[in-house]
């Protein structure tokens, strides 16, 4: 009897606990959010690490999951464009990019998304627009939309910063 070569682990996405087997090491995160979850909103664009599209969460930190080797990952948690929003209403950062027309054929739109809300959360957005557009750099949008993009961070982190301010 060969031992088998199967590789175990738990992650929860979207607060949601996956038991999973994997049958090759290799596999990405992004290839079993995608292929074996069926989350299909973070993108395989470069493939490569270089165009953001594919931008989770992990732990609360921005991560291209096409670099991230999912059994490196056993118990993380990870967020995707699909957990963001609570039932109907849309996270501030999923309202903002529409409200600043922070997309044009949306592409790339789930890991802006998901680096705008790391950024957010990392405390490094700011009030800045230089500072902004320098920490979302690793996401790249073909269609430009750069300045609805910057637009959409900035405001959303204030109307979080002031949520929070209410909160306290």
């Amino acid at each position: 009897m060969e031992p088998s070569s199967s590789l175990s682990l738990s992650l929860s996405v979207n607060g949601t606990r996956h038991d999973i087997t994997l049958d090759d090491p290799r596999v990405t995160l992004l290839d079993l959010l995608r292929e074996r979850l069926g989350l299909t909103g973070s993108k395989k664009g470069c493939d490569r690490g270089q165009c953001g599209a594919c931008t989770v969460l992990v732990n609360g930190r921005r991560v291209n999951s096409c670099l991230s080797l999912a059994v490196s990952l056993d118990g993380a948690e990870i967020t995707t464009i699909e957990g963001l929003a609570q039932g109907d209403a849309l996270h501030p950062v999923q309202a903002a990019f529409i409200a600043h027309d922070g997309f044009q054929c949306g592409f790339c739109t789930p890991g802006q998304i998901m680096s705008a809300v790391g950024l957010i959360r990392e405390g490094r957005a700011g009030d800045d627009p230089e500072r902004v557009r320098e920490a979302m750099s690793g996401n790249l949008c073909r269609c430009g939309a750069y300045i609805g993009i910057t637009q959409a961070v900035l405001d959303a982190q204030a109307k979080m910063s002031e949520q929070q301010g209410e909160a306290a």
